[in-house]
């Protein structure tokens, strides 16, 4: 398998466009202290292309754990569904904030199926959430 090489340029305009949050998670680079990757939102083994239209911004974690994924387990209702799409979907129709940004909790099947697959609530991303929280950094204002 190869990494499709993303022009600096393309990198740029991506992660404006989504004002250096990851796209999942929504955690800000800025405060994550590390500079997040392009994901292929539908992976290249799946035929996904290098467009503005598939590309979103994501920390390493969340590209890491989504890998090849573009359906996952709806928790609640058993059944596999298609996960959030950055680009054509937005955010706050599939998740919302809960306990004062601390978690992220999905509200339709996509989002609880995106929530569960890609682990948005681990463990270590909520203790950083309560610190970033204290400082008046978090949650993101959309």
């Amino acid at each position: 398998m190869s990494i499709t090489h993303i022009p600096y340029a393309l990198r740029q305009q991506i992660a404006e466009r989504d004002r250096y949050h990851c796209s999942y998670c929504r955690t800000a680079q800025i405060v994550a202290g590390d500079e997040f990757v392009i994901d292929h939102i539908l992976p290249e083994a799946l035929g996904g292309l290098t467009e503005v239209n598939n590309l979103c911004l994501s920390c390493w974690r969340c590209n890491l754990i989504k890998g090849k994924r573009i359906v996952g387990l709806d928790p609640l209702s058993n059944k596999r569904e298609r996960l959030y799409h950055p680009v054509n979907q937005w955010w706050h129709d599939h998740l919302v904030w809960i306990e004062g940004g601390l978690l992220i909790q999905g509200i339709t099947p996509t989002g609880r199926a995106t929530v569960y697959t890609i682990q948005l609530n681990r463990p270590n991303l909520v203790g950083s959430r309560k610190l970033w929280i204290a400082a008046g950094w978090h949650p993101p204002r959309e």
